[in-house]
């Protein structure tokens, strides 16, 4: 039993708990120490990660922030610099990691809902010069968090990849949730990840394994970010027990994702209706939501608070915008529960209608 059982928890998807076949595969695992290479179990898993992203090969990590860290240390050298957008989990939610871990300079753009555009990327690449920094890696996030889960399509990674390479930059792709575009789009996953050169993807999210991630690209790049898995601490010993996890999460859990968008759609067609959110619907692509409140009676964090007192949890992100992940403990009469709620908190905070006033003074006293 979770802490929050009984509540409707759209906060993240990350709360997900495992399955019952997950515990299963945990508690009956074949373990050894993956330190020195010698836990079978994972190794199946970064077999089986590696031929679903169409890669060379994997990495298992404790989270999605150390692969992705990985990844720009083993791409890029201390004073280089990295190319992203302004909202992206590396650059905004990652505790200055590029900095303070790999030394690297941030650059910044900014993008449509999170997606940036190609020539803004060719344009930003710096040209080599004795005083400059030079431009070794450019990172993607797709789907986006804060973009509200908006998808690259792979013809705009080819694009992307394409302006990268001829320059001779390299490109990560943090792709946390590539399943969920990988689904939404009705395509392989790997149609996302062939366009760059390494790609993250978490497992503790919508796949619903309790821990780790998996960095997946050519031989070369997975041996030396061992290295520096190490170096951050990411090394386990019988890390099986939580790999098994990770296997049932990618042979079992991939295929439902559709109806976690299906209640994101349901969440956000419902949201467009009540007066005083504010919501734009294409970005609602897979399942995440994030809606503003442009009420002057009521804020977004009153709306949170109040929406917790009744039993639903969502995540403020900003001052007038909530973010709301659907995932698979949350059904669609959750959904219909949480938005049922928002639009009586939205109601009472006006108060009676002008109609309802009229009406109550013109009832007789008695």
């Amino acid at each position: 039993m979770r802490r929050t059982e009984g509540y409707v928890d759209l906060r993240s998807d990350t709360v997900t708990v495992p399955t019952e076949p997950m515990r299963d595969a945990m508690r009956n695992a074949v373990v050894g120490d993956d330190v020195y290479g010698e836990d079978p179990t994972v190794h199946r898993l970064e077999r089986l990660a590696a031929q679903r992203l169409g890669k060379d090969a994997a990495l298992f990590v404790p989270s999605g922030t150390m692969g992705n860290q990985i990844a720009l240390l083993t791409h890029a050298g201390r004073g280089e610099e990295v190319i992203l957008e302004e909202h992206s989990h590396i650059y905004g939610f990652e505790v200055g990691g590029p900095a303070y871990l790999a030394g690297l300079l941030t650059r910044p753009l900014r993008g449509t809902y999170g997606i940036l555009d190609p020539e803004e990327i060719r344009r930003a690449i710096r040209p080599e010069s004795l005083h400059t920094p030079r431009t070794a890696l450019v990172c993607l996030e797709s789907p986006t968090n804060r973009g509200g889960g908006t998808i690259y399509p792979p013809s705009l990674l080819q694009a992307i990849a394409e302006v990268a390479h001829d320059a001779g930059v390299v490109v990560h792709l943090d792709g946390a949730r590539i399943f969920n575009a990988a689904v939404a789009m009705g395509i392989p996953a790997m149609e996302f990840a062939r366009w760059a050169d390494s790609v993250m993807f978490c497992l503790s999210k919508s796949l619903a394994a309790p821990i780790g991630s998996l960095v997946v690209g050519s031989h070369t790049f997975v041996e030396r970010g061992r290295r520096f898995r190490k170096l951050l601490g990411g090394g386990m010993r019988q890390a099986g027990v939580i790999a098994a996890a990770g296997i049932v999460a990618l042979e079992t859990m991939v295929d439902r994702l559709g109806e976690d968008h299906e209640n994101a759609g349901l969440l956000a067609e419902g949201l467009a209706q009540i007066e005083g959110i504010e919501i734009d619907l294409k970005r609602v692509q897979t399942n995440i939501v994030i809606f503003s409140v442009r009420d002057p009676t009521i804020t977004a964090s009153m709306l949170t608070r109040k929406l917790r007192e009744e039993g639903i949890l969502v995540h403020q992100i900003s001052t007038d915008s909530i973010r709301c992940l659907t995932h698979k403990d949350v059904s669609r009469e959750g959904v219909l529960q949480a938005l049922n709620l928002i639009r009586a908190i939205m109601a009472a905070s006006r108060g009676p209608s002008t109609d309802q006033r009229m009406e109550s003074r013109s009832t007789p006293r008695r």
